[in-house]
Parts: structure tokens; C-alpha cells; sequence
């Protein structure tokens, strides 16, 4: 029903992964392969719900404290992940990471820790330093088979420290693509309640997963948890801003209103916002679910080529999100020459996995939310210059 193999020309558009290439990389002649939107058209349901709403032409104040938003979104849960979210427990926000920078602020003092497992999103790290907060990491560790698994003694020992207030939990995990198992929940969980650790966990990629993505309402022992979320990601709806979060308790989430209506003045949304989100959660599913074929035969291609031209690196396809984590350090490959070659002899940009933290290092992250015409592109430049430089260490 949906074709994603039709490539978009987002030149011109103000876009950040394009039109803006050269404040990251140096060259704006590159194919870029970076932040995490795509580069496909949104679901017919949300172009015509925007465009009815564009030719109404008034673009008044706007509320999303209403029915329409907040059932849209608790439907959404019902149908897609059989978890019954109380409508009146979800607030909005114009960003997660807007929402998660809030919850800190109410939930910690200055000096305090967030744990986070690490490679993490790098906009975590920057959040909680301009906040003045600890980054507590609990490194993941990569398996034998190319997964990546808690340390959980060494997860308990963080959790345990004094100053560690919060956990940030990125579920499905960004970079490594980790859609953790109900075990796996319950057992953190059990282990931030008994440090008495709150709990924000970040779902945005949620909608990406390949195995069984469960929500932190169903594994939560308390009420001191918020799951902050969006459908930018699974929509590819960033630009029109907005997110939410399921707050559940109640002086928490009167707590968050007052920092977004009184503290920063942002009670009227981005009406589009609001607007794309209904139209996604409300009609959005099968498209979705085409996305979702299409992005998991992209990581397949990748997994792949990658391995055929490489066998000791054993790339597996991620079970959730649509970014490769490649682990080239296997192949001794220096980063910086890496990195070089692609922008100057394959016009080609990919994020370093340093830009995630030192865990990330020797890692590459290749955005595969295109056309697959860019996407042999993009991998076919990485093999070729990993295999110049390969033969240069020779």
C-alpha cells in the first residue's frame, strides 16, 4: 500500500540532516547518514489531516489538555501494547527531552546522579550537564553474539550510590537498538525501588521495535516513574514538534504543568503538533506496520553486504530502531582516517559512535530510515573505505 522506495528531495526544506550536513562534518557535499528522522513522506493520514487543518487559515492559541490528544495516545497503548494508560495521567510537552529535563529538575537537586546506560544519546549527557546533574553510566556489554547485555552488578552498585536519584532508561535503547525483555524491566524496577531511585524512561523509538516492546506501566512498582514519548520518531513528524508523557503521580505531573505553563510560558501547543499526533495514533497503524517491513529489510541489506565483506564482524540486525551500531573494532580501523575517507573521497557522513560516549568508540551509527537506494550508497562507501584503509594497515 505504502511505497518507501521513492527517494525526497529535502534540500532547501531548512532540514537539519541536509541542508545543515556542514556544521557537523565540514562539507554541505555530502550523503548524509546522521541525526535519527527519515527521509520518507509522512502517512497520508497526517499530510491531509495537516493540510485540512492549514487551509482553515486561522492559527490561533491552541490547547492539548482535551479528549482528542490524550485518548489518541492512551489508544495507542491499548491496541498496539495492551497497556491501559489513564488519559489523565498524560501532559504534553514540546520535546522529550524538554519533558525528561523537567522531571530531573523536580526530582533531583544539583549534584545528584542520573544513571544511564551507556552508548547513550548524546543529548542525555548534555541535558544533565547544563542541569549540573551527575551522568552515572552502567556500560552495556556486547555478547559473543552481538547483542548487548545489562552489568547488572555493576548497574545494582550505581543504583545503590547515595546521590543516584534517577534512572533515564532509553527503552528501546538509542544507539544499540536493545528492546529490552520483561525480566530485564522487572528486574530494574525492582532494583530502583529498593534504592528508591525514580524512574524516567524514554520510549520514543518504542514504535521501531521488532520484538516485544512492554512499557515501564507494566513492570513499575511504584508511582514514581513517567514514560516520555513521541510519535516524531515512528512518524517522522520532528518539525512539527511536540511529545508527551505518562506523569503517575499526581504531584509530579502538577508539579511538570507548573514548569511548563507558569515557569516557561508554554500552555498553547504547536497546533500541527497536536494535530499530526491525533491523525498518527488514530490512523496511522498501517503505514506504520509497511514502515516497520521496510526499515527491518534496510538493517537486513546492511547486516548483510557488512558481513559478506567482513565475516569477524558479525553485525547483527538490531531488534529495535532504524540505526545500524556497527562495531568496527574488530578491523583495527583508526576512526579519525575512517571518518576522512568517507567525507572526502565518498562524499558520505556517518556518526562517529564516540558522539554516544567512550563506549561508543570504534563504533560507527548509520541511519537506514531511506529509500534503499541511499542506503546501498551509504554502505557500499563504508566497505570501500574500510577496506582502503585495511589494506594501507597491511
Amino acid at each position: 500500500m505504502f511505497d518507501f522506495s521513492i527517494p525526497v528531495n529535502r534540500y532547501g526544506t531548512y532540514c537539519t540532516q541536509w541542508d545543515y550536513v556542514a556544521d557537523r562534518f565540514g562539507s554541505d557535499d555530502l550523503l548524509p547518514f546522521t541525526i535519527s528522522d527519515m527521509d520518507f513522506a509522512v502517512a497520508p493520514c497526517i499530510q491531509q489531516a495537516l493540510a485540512t487543518r492549514l487551509d482553515h487559515a486561522v492559527f490561533g492559541y491552541s490547547r492539548w489538555n482535551h479528549a482528542d490528544f490524550k485518548e489518541a495516545i492512551s489508544g495507542w497503548f491499548q491496541r498496539r501494547y495492551h497497556s491501559d494508560i489513564d488519559s489523565n495521567s498524560i501532559v504534553y510537552g514540546p520535546s522529550v527531552i524538554y519533558i525528561i529535563s523537567q522531571l530531573v529538575q523536580l526530582w533531583t537537586d544539583v549534584g545528584d546522579g542520573v544513571l544511564v546506560h551507556t552508548p547513550a544519546y548524546d543529548a542525555f549527557a548534555n541535558m544533565l550537564n547544563a542541569n549540573q546533574r551527575q551522568l552515572l553510566t552502567s556500560p552495556l556489554l556486547k555478547t559473543e553474539a552481538g547483542s548487548y547485555e545489562i552489568d547488572w552488578p555493576q548497574f545494582e552498585a550505581q543504583a545503590a550510590r547515595a546521590e543516584c536519584k534517577v534512572l533515564l532508561l532509553c527503552s528501546p535503547q538509542n544507539p544499540t537498538g536493545r528492546v529490552w525483555t520483561r525480566d530485564e524491566l522487572v528486574r530494574m524496577a525492582k532494583i530502583c525501588q529498593q534504592h528508591s531511585v525514580k524512574v524516567i524512561s524514554d520510549d520514543i523509538h518504542m514504535d521501531i521495535a521488532f520484538s516485544d516492546y512492554i512499557p515501564w506501566s507494566q513492570v513499575a512498582c511504584d508511582q514514581q516513574w513517567a514514560l516520555v514519548s513521541s510519535a516524531s520518531k515512528s512518524f517522522n513528524i520532528p518539525a512539527l514538534t511536540g511529545a508527551y508523557a505518562v506523569i503517575a503521580d499526581t504531584s509530579t505531573r502538577q508539579g511538570y504543568l507548573t514548569q511548563l505553563k507558569a515557569t516557561h510560558g508554554l500552555s498553547s501547543p504547536s497546533i500541527l503538533g497536536v494535530i499530526g499526533h491525533i491523525a498518527a495514533y488514530n490512523d496511522g497503524e498501517a503505514w506504520l506496520m509497511s514502515l516497520k517491513d521496510y526499515l527491518h529489510d534496510n538493517l537486513e541489506y546492511v547486516a548483510d553486504k557488512l558481513n559478506q565483506a567482513f565475516p569477524v564482524l558479525n553485525y547483527q540486525v538490531p531488534q529495535g530502531t532504524y540505526l545500524a551500531w556497527i562495531d568496527l573494532n574488530p578491523l583495527k580501523i583508526d576512526m579519525d582516517a575512517l571518518q576522512q575517507l568517507l567525507i572526502n573521497n565518498y562524499q558520505v557522513a556517518i556518526m562517529r559512535g564516540d558522539t554516544y560516549g567512550i563506549e561508543g568508540s570504534g563504533y560507527v551509527r548509520l541511519n537506514v530510515g531511506c529509500p534503499r537506494s541511499k542506503v546501498e550508497v551509504g554502505v557500499a562507501a563504508l566497505i570501500a573505505a574500510l577496506q582502503e584503509l585495511r589494506v594501507d594497515n597491511l
